[in-house]
């Protein structure tokens, strides 16, 4: 089993910063990429950022140069730092893993997700 637990969401007025936090514990063998997807209400899940095992992050061009993700490979913990927020960053934000268990199953994984809203 394995399990991704959010957390860091909540209120902010425009302009403002919020950090998301993501762990994932259970029977991990090595995780491959990491990242961050959101989806407002009324429209599809969509990629906010990604980051690879040792490689390079990538960025939704709606975000690139005010959110950063980063992770711990140790703690199996990514993060999000959201500076610059608008309204239109509200949404669910969910965690999601590319991981392979210790049975050597591979697969992807989902976080229950967390409320960003951005309002004044």
């Amino acid at each position: 089993q394995v399990q991704l637990v959010e957390s860091g969401g909540g209120l902010v007025q425009p302009g403002g910063s919020l950090r998301l936090s993501c762990a994932a514990s259970g029977s991990i063998f090595n995780i491959y990429a990491m990242g961050w997807y959101r989806q407002a209400p009324g429209k599809q899940r969509e990629l906010v950022a990604q980051i690879p095992s040792g490689g390079s992050p990538n960025y939704a061009d709606s975000v690139r140069g005010r959110f950063t993700i980063s992770r711990d490979n140790a703690k199996n913990t990514v993060y999000l730092q959201m500076n610059s927020l608008k309204p239109e960053d509200t949404a669910i934000y969910y965690c999601n893993a590319d991981l392979i268990m210790t049975d050597w199953r591979r697969g992807g994984y989902w976080g229950q997700g967390t409320q960003v809203t951005v309002s004044s």
